[in-house]
């Protein structure tokens, strides 16, 4: 399946690439191909074409530990450096706000909302200032504004984090079914 380039960073080949390379050149962390591509919501064949490439490239790097290849960024590539930073400002806050509200006790779902989501997804309009976060649940709000924070700080973009109880958001307001009815990109639950 191919993907147009991404609206938030049209320097990259397709959205299912800005993904991968977001999963792993953010993440940090070394992850198999599958787990890749689970992460980054593209198909395994894509992934294990897009690894290739980006290996070919010199941008990542691999490591074999059984049958298991543990993908990671080349930290001796003169652009994984400023991809990253790049990365960061594009696709950081879907990343970095899903590992900070996963920790968070009591957050039942989370996602993006807004301008950010919209471009995210595809829908045309002006570059997107901020991320505006939906958080459901029960969370310690001190928390979620705290991991809205150093996100915050990671990606050069205000996070506008909004929290509400089960009840709050199965209610019918104005603004409530605006958000429903917007494009909205998962972080936390059964939309993630």
């Amino acid at each position: 399946m191919r993907t147009e380039a991404p609206l938030l960073a049209p320097i990259f080949r397709s959205d299912g690439q800005a993904r991968l390379l977001s999963v792993v050149l953010i993440g940090g962390d070394e992850v198999s191909v599958t787990d890749l591509a689970n992460h980054a919501d593209v198909a395994y064949p894509t992934a294990h074409r897009e690894v290739a490439r980006l290996l070919a490239a010199g941008i990542l790097r691999e490591r074999q530990i059984g049958r298991t290849r543990l993908i990671s960024g080349n930290p001796d590539s003169p652009i994984v450096a400023p991809l990253r930073e790049i990365l960061l400002i594009a696709t950081g806050p879907v990343v970095l706000m899903s590992e900070e509200l996963e920790k968070i006790p009591g957050v039942t779902q989370a996602f993006i909302y807004g301008s950010f989501a919209a471009r995210a997804l595809g829908v045309d309009g002006p570059a997107p200032r901020d991320v505006d976060v939906m958080v459901i649940g029960d969370p310690d709000p001190v928390a979620v504004y705290a991991a809205c924070t150093r996100v915050e700080k990671r990606v050069g973009r205000p996070i506008n984090p909004t929290i509400l109880s089960e009840h709050e958001w199965s209610e019918s307001t104005g603004f409530l079914d605006h958000v429903r009815a917007s494009p909205r990109v998962p972080l936390v639950g059964s939309d993630a």
